[in-house]
């Protein structure tokens, strides 16, 4: 990415089943959700939304080859995404074993996103 114009944050959280992806991306909806970027065409190249670049850098406690990258992505309606995951986050207790829930232990998957929009 050239031009780094806006950084999202946010958190997602699996409480129960420790489906890792579905942390992911509840961390990138809660990222992108409560924003608008109403001059975003102004920045980019032929003031076009697919010339858009997005980065997505995850920190993801456990079971980093389980994310669904793919899944990940569909969450950016525009433009070009990468998607990079790190160490970080948090694998704790929920407290209770919902087997109806599909859980296999106790974790919950708490994961961080920052999404990096440019050109």
């Amino acid at each position: 990415m050239e031009k780094i114009i806006f950084v999202e944050t946010g958190t997602g959280i699996d409480v129960h089943g420790q489906n890792v992806t579905k942390a992911c991306v509840r961390a990138v909806e809660n990222a992108i959700h409560y924003n608008s970027m109403p001059g975003i065409k102004d920045y980019l190249p032929g003031q076009d939304l697919h010339n858009m670049k997005v980065n997505v850098r995850l920190a993801v406690p456990m079971d980093k080859e389980n994310v669904d990258i793919e899944k990940v992505k569909q969450e950016i309606p525009y433009g070009t995404v990468t998607v990079d995951i790190i160490d970080g986050g948090m694998a704790t207790t929920s407290g209770i074993i919902l087997e109806d829930k599909d859980d296999k232990n106790d974790l919950m998957y708490i994961v961080n996103a920052a999404v990096e929009v440019g050109y």
